[in-house]
């Protein structure tokens, strides 16, 4: 096929599409999805794909579980909501969003995928495209996911239909950086797929497009971004130990530091979610069914997997220090999202601090505003308490920023502790929220990550 027979199938399929005589589906309304479908809904027809009937449901009413495009955005749209699977055969472009998450064993699990794979096959027709957002190792989109998509359709790639990549680059929460202005990745089996999968994302992404020479470059650089991130987190995590046992405040080192116009700007915390938590893991497991033992990535990891236990005993450690009876005292954690202003649980490393409190017979109060108490209650077994009922408290821990609780006057936080002398009154502040000058000159006891 020469340049102008190729430009001309582009142009066929991107102008159906423009010209709504084609529609593009959504598979998986997530936190990357949503906003995803959102954003094409405004340009052209877009069906929207969810196993969840309940969470389509919520999206039919107008509500936005995932709070990132918001309630309003949602009852407004024009996107077309649906768990039937038959609605996708009226789609000539799929684009699946499903989440990759890891086994107990930190090996891939690409379940959902695959599903995934297996819904849009029996649902794909002749020329139509197949794009993945989902975070795989590099491999996966033509080893694993194609090879499902032709034996369901009966289809084949290349020649029925096209496939391409493009990692997700969603921040959950973020309200800065958004899908419009961040540049995104594309990939193609080919070079006419690529110049059509390019000019789709080009109808909503302001920043762009960067094109990658092929698919398994794209799987690599969404796997590689978020390791790096693992990586320089963990790194400030281990010094945040050892600064710990030098009795040194790790933030304001980190103020002195970033004063340097090369600092990388990365602090210490709990590193969970469904991407930076877990995108490694694929990584190192590619790697080693190469041969590769990793060495970097590994350790990164194993620092920022141990991080829950290592706060969990430093609550332990100040109780002991407070005097007060490790098995009787009430602590409350005010977070358990994953990371701040995001409802999102999933692989949250608050869990961890839970379990590991639950060794010393101790169970916290856990209150969270954003999160879902059923997702919470199955994912953790915990029962969420409102911010209001909270009261005689040993120990606050301030485990996730969000601005409810960075809004939060000290009076405030001092009301929810029992009436006892103020050195006996413990915050743990792991994203450093408060001031520590001013707790302290109020005799509270004060520990910061």
């Amino acid at each position: 096929m020469n340049y102008f027979e190729k430009r001309v199938v582009k142009m066929d399929i991107y102008n159906l599409i423009v010209n709504k005589k084609a529609k593009i589906s959504l598979v998986g309304l997530g936190y990357v999805g949503m906003p995803l479908a959102i954003a094409f809904a405004k340009k052209i027809d877009v069906i929207g794909f969810d196993l969840n009937k309940e969470k389509i449901e919520l999206y039919k009413q107008g509500m936005d579980p995932t709070n990132e495009v918001g309630d309003e955005a949602i009852k407004n749209t024009t996107l077309e909501f649906t768990s039937d699977e038959g609605k996708l055969q009226e789609s000539k472009f799929h684009i699946i969003a499903v989440p990759t998450p890891i086994n107990s064993d930190k090996t891939p699990d690409l379940y959902p995928v695959e599903y995934a794979s297996e819904i849009v096959g029996r649902n794909l027709t002749k020329g139509s495209y197949v794009v993945y957002e989902s975070t795989v190792y590099p491999g996966v989109t033509e080893d694993v996911c194609i090879p499902i998509l032709e034996k369901q359709s009966g289809l084949k790639c290349g020649v029925d239909f096209k496939v391409g990549y493009s990692p997700e680059r969603i921040n959950p929460g973020d309200k800065v950086y958004r899908l419009e202005n961040i540049k995104k990745i594309v990939s193609g089996i080919d070079e006419e797929s690529l110049d059509t999968i390019a000019s789709i994302y080009e109808l909503v992404v302001e920043a762009g497009v960067h094109r990658t020479n092929c698919i398994k470059v794209a799987e690599a650089a969404k796997v590689v971004e978020n390791s790096q991130r693992d990586i320089n987190i963990a790194f400030m995590n281990e010094l945040a130990m050892v600064f710990d046992k030098m009795g040194i405040d790790t933030n304001e080192v980190i103020k002195a530091m970033n004063t340097k116009w090369n600092a990388l700007g990365f602090y210490p915390g709990l590193v969970g979610g469904h991407c930076i938590g877990v995108d490694p893991y694929y990584f190192v497991y590619q790697a080693e069914k190469l041969g590769y033992h990793s060495q970097i990535i590994l350790a990164g990891r194993k620092i920022n997997d141990g991080m829950g236990e290592f706060i969990a005993d430093n609550i332990i450690k100040q109780l002991i220090l407070a005097d007060k009876q490790v098995k009787r005292s009430k602590v409350v954690i005010l977070g358990i999202t994953f990371k701040e202003n995001c409802p999102d649980t999933r692989n949250s490393k608050v869990g961890d601090i839970i379990k590991r409190l639950r060794e010393y017979d101790i169970e916290p109060v856990i209150v969270d505003p954003l999160a879902n108490p059923k997702e919470v209650e199955m994912q953790y077994f915990v029962e969420l308490t409102d911010l209001e009922n909270v009261k005689d408290a040993d120990c606050i821990v301030l485990a996730v920023a969000h601005d409810e609780f960075k809004n939060m006057s000290v009076d405030k936080i001092c009301s929810l502790f029992k009436h006892c002398e103020n050195d006996e009154k413990i915050i743990i502040d792991i994203k450093s929220i408060l001031s520590s000058k001013q707790i302290l000159e109020l005799g509270l006891r004060y520990w910061n990550l």
